[in-house]
């Protein structure tokens, strides 16, 4: 059943903030979506680490939304911006991923740019950021779809499965998508 919290709606999805309500379908898709995460990223899968995830979403420097199809308010995927930085800097770092059954179907794509437009207008950010490990060819042309551009390479950028991970940054600015202001 469609939601009537949608932050944005697009022709086919809607975003939403997360909430403790969203533990069991959270966690189901998650361990459903092992495979297809691996080894990219590590998401909640039991209600102890989904109860942790979303108490993040509660500081102010980060905000957490989950990908919804219109039509039914299935979940599909999730976006963060995580560390936001304020003041002159008006930064946020992207964390995102798609869930199985809906994978492939571009409804992440539509989701992270509702997002993305959430970020430039109320939330009032000037700058995103996606890292994103080498080897992560789908993540890289999501990010090159909606208009990211590659900044640079950072070597043992974070701590994932157990391992530091090399990134490549990728960033885009309220000017990139909407012009000078």
């Amino acid at each position: 059943m469609p939601d009537s919290a949608y932050l944005a709606e697009g022709p086919r999805t809607a975003i939403r903030a997360i909430r403790r309500g969203d533990r069991e379908e959270f966690t189901r898709l998650a361990r459903d979506s092992v495979e297809l995460h691996h080894p990219w990223l590590e998401l909640a899968t039991t209600d102890e680490e989904f109860d942790a995830y979303v108490a993040l979403f509660r500081q102010p420097d980060r905000e957490g939304f989950l990908v919804c199809l219109r039509e039914t308010g299935e979940i599909a995927g999730f976006v963060n911006i995580n560390a936001v930085i304020r003041a002159r800097f008006q930064n946020g770092s992207l964390g995102y991923g798609a869930f199985v059954p809906h994978a492939g179907r571009g409804y992440l794509t539509e989701g992270l740019e509702l997002v993305v437009r959430h970020a430039f207008g109320p939330l009032r950010l000037h700058r995103l950021e996606a890292n994103i490990q080498p080897g992560n060819a789908a993540s890289a042309a999501l990010v090159k779809r909606l208009g990211f551009r590659l900044e640079g390479h950072s070597p043992d950028y974070l701590f994932i499965n157990g391992a530091w991970r090399d990134h490549d940054r990728w960033a885009l600015t309220r000017e990139m998508l909407h012009g000078p202001s």
